[in-house]
């Protein structure tokens, strides 16, 4: 089920979305040097969320073990 819904997702976002999409705010950002802060900003975010969910999963881990024990 998980793969029908992504894909209609995936197509969904993609009709939506015209293939000519002149994106400004992207080219300014791109021009100025700034998109790299964008993108070093955004991958700090995500490897902050990917390492809560890490440390989470792992207390979980260890609660289900003690429980079980």
């Amino acid at each position: 089920m998980s793969k029908i819904s992504f894909t209609t997702l995936a197509q969904v976002a993609e009709s939506e979305v015209p293939a000519n999409s002149d994106v400004a705010m992207a080219d300014a950002l791109r021009a100025d040097g700034k998109i790299y802060v964008v993108v070093a900003v955004v991958l700090i975010i995500l490897a902050g969320l990917f390492i809560y969910l890490f440390r989470v999963e792992r207390k979980i881990k260890k609660l289900e073990n003690e429980k079980l024990n």
